[in-house]
């Protein structure tokens, strides 16, 4: 795979309740990815940046909510989300900003 689409696969980590509760339980990682990301990309993606090695990935597109602006209606954009699966023993502490 081309190295540099990788670099534009992963777009920012997901910080939220549910994916810090996520991490906890299930040794996974959350991230927004491009619309257009595969699993396999997102799997090379995170390997190549982060330096670990990653079991599986899951992903799911995020419908983009309905939203009131004064009296117009609008809507937020749809975009897509990869639970990344690390194998046992690997971490990615997002403060120091990489590996651990």
């Amino acid at each position: 795979m081309n190295q540099q689409r990788l670099m534009q696969v992963l777009l920012a980590p997901q910080v939220s309740e549910k994916a810090t509760y996520v991490a906890d339980k299930n040794e996974q990682v959350i991230f927004r990815v491009a619309p257009d990301a595969t699993k396999p990309e997102v799997k090379a993606a995170v390997e190549l940046l982060f330096k670990v090695s990653v079991e599986s990935v899951q992903i799911a597109n995020v419908k983009g909510k309905q939203k009131r602006f004064g009296r117009y209606m609008g809507s937020r954009k749809n975009w897509k989300k990869a639970y990344v699966c690390l194998k046992p023993g690997q971490e990615i502490n997002f403060v120091d900003g990489g590996a651990a």
